[in-house]
C-alpha cells in the first residue's frame, strides 16, 4: 500500500502541475482516504460518489492506480474535451455516476442510491466523501435526516476534516464545533480516525456496522505529505510553479 501511495501522490501533483490549476491541497488530504477505501475497503457492488467535487484530481489518480483509467486520458486533465473535468463529469467514466461540483449535493445522490439498494433487496454500500466545510450547506443537514429517518444502513459517509474551507478555518467561518457529536446526535454510528493511517481507515471501515447508518470522521492535513503546503489556505486555490513542483516530488518520494 506504501508503493501505490506514493506512485498516486507523485502522479497527481505531475497532472496538477501539468494542467496549471490549484485544489491540490485539499486532493492531498483526501488521496490515502480513496486510495485505501478503493484498493482495501470497496467490493463490486458497492458505489462511490465524491460530494467533494474539487478533490476530482485524486479520485482519477485512485482509478488510474487500478487501472481504470490510462496514462493518456489523465494528460487531458482539466482540458478541452476532456471527460477529466476540474469536478467530476456525468459520462465517460462508469464509476462516476453523477456529476458534482456545488457542494452539499453528493451524500443527498448517496442516500437515492441506498434506498434504491435497499428497496431493491440488493448488496453493497454507497460511500460518499464529503469536506467538512460543505456542512455549511443545508442540503447535506436535509440528507441526513433522510438517511437516519430511514435507517440508510447501506450508506457510509466519509468525512475528510481537515480543518481548512475557501475563505479560511472553518472554526472561523461557520463554528459547528464537533461534528462528530452531531453526526451521533441524528443516531449515526461514528467512527474516529486518522485519515493518513490507511490500516485504521480499513480496520474502521470493514468492521461491520450495527443497524445504524455510519460515519468515518477523518481528522487530515490539508496539502498533507508536502510541507509547504500543510494547513495552508493558499493551498485549496493555487497551481504550482516548477520549482514548487520539484520541492513537492522530493517529498512525496520520501514519503
Amino acid at each position: 500500500m506504501k508503493e501505490i501511495l506514493r506512485k498516486a501522490r507523485l502522479r497527481l501533483l505531475k497532472m496538477h502541475f501539468e494542467s496549471g490549476v490549484g485544489h491540490i491541497g485539499g486532493n492531498l488530504s483526501a488521496l490515502d482516504l480513496l486510495l485505501t477505501l478503493h484498493h482495501r475497503v470497496m467490493a463490486g457492488d458497492d458505489q462511490f460518489i465524491l460530494s467533494k467535487g474539487h478533490a476530482a484530481g485524486a479520485l482519477y489518480v485512485t482509478l488510474w492506480s487500478l487501472g481504470l483509467l490510462a496514462e493518456e486520458q489523465l494528460a487531458t486533465f482539466h482540458k478541452d474535451g476532456t471527460k477529466l473535468g476540474g469536478h467530476p463529469v456525468p459520462h465517460g467514466i462508469p464509476e462516476i455516476p453523477f456529476a458534482v461540483g456545488s457542494l452539499g449535493h453528493g451524500l443527498g445522490l448517496a442516500a437515492g442510491l441506498a434506498l434504491g439498494k435497499n428497496l431493491r433487496g440488493q448488496p453493497g454500500r454507497v460511500f460518499c466523501l464529503l469536506s467538512d466545510g460543505e456542512w455549511n450547506e443545508g442540503s447535506n443537514w436535509e440528507s441526513l435526516m433522510f438517511i437516519a429517518h430511514h435507517r440508510l444502513r447501506e450508506v457510509v459517509l466519509l468525512v475528510d476534516l481537515n480543518g481548512l474551507q475557501g475563505f479560511g478555518a472553518t472554526a472561523e467561518v461557520a463554528n459547528l464545533g464537533s461534528l462528530a457529536n452531531k453526526l451521533k446526535e441524528f443516531g449515526l454510528e461514528v467512527r474516529e480516525v486518522d485519515g493518513h493511517n490507511t490500516d485504521a481507515i480499513e480496520q474502521a471501515l470493514k468492521t461491520p456496522p450495527t443497524d445504524r447508518p455510519m460515519a468515518l470522521v477523518a481528522r487530515t492535513i490539508k496539502g498533507h505529505g508536502v510541507s509547504f503546503m500543510e494547513n495552508k489556505l493558499e493551498w485549496h486555490y493555487l497551481p504550482m510553479t516548477a520549482e514548487q513542483y520539484q520541492m513537492a516530488v522530493e517529498e512525496a518520494n520520501r514519503l
